[in-house]
């Protein structure tokens, strides 16, 4: 049975940074038929549930991984440290799991796949991806945000 990584808080997992999940029915159904790694960066990294928002500044998660970039928390704080563990070791659950897919939050500073929100905490978002779905990219593992979320 073929493995995908799948962001924790679309398998019902209350990790997002609001404390809750994001679980959907299309979520379910993109998935139907494989074996599920369920992880969420973000606690990986050592951030608590709940928690500030963050947002990426300066470019996306390559950027970040290329250190040109860094992720913050709405009051300013710099966590980019934490995002980058994480997406270590979402990438470690990944190569562990056999999975060469990933399904991930849209939008997400960690999973974020297309598109990203921008740095100003204003629900606006740009082109890019997040530091996780960056990582995994550049690792051959393929990313796809998760639909109907």
């Amino acid at each position: 049975m073929e493995a995908i990584l799948v962001s924790a808080c679309l398998r019902g997992v209350p990790c997002r940074f609001d404390g809750r999940d994001k679980a959907s029915p299309a979520s379910q159904e993109a998935v139907a038929g494989r074996a599920v790694v369920p992880f969420c960066p973000e606690v990986a990294g050592g951030l608590t549930t709940p928690r500030r928002p963050a947002e990426l500044v300066g470019g996306d998660g390559h950027d970040v991984l290329d250190g040109t970039a860094r992720v913050v928390e709405d009051t300013g704080r710099d966590v980019t440290e934490q995002f980058v563990a994480g997406a270590g070791r979402a990438l470690a659950a990944a190569l562990r799991g056999g999975c060469t897919q990933a399904l991930l939050m849209p939008r997400s500073p960690s999973c974020g796949r297309g598109t990203v929100y921008d740095g100003t905490f204003t629900g606006s978002a740009v082109p890019g991806d997040g530091v996780t779905a960056a990582l995994l990219e550049r690792n051959g593992i393929t990313v796809r945000a998760a639909p109907g979320v």
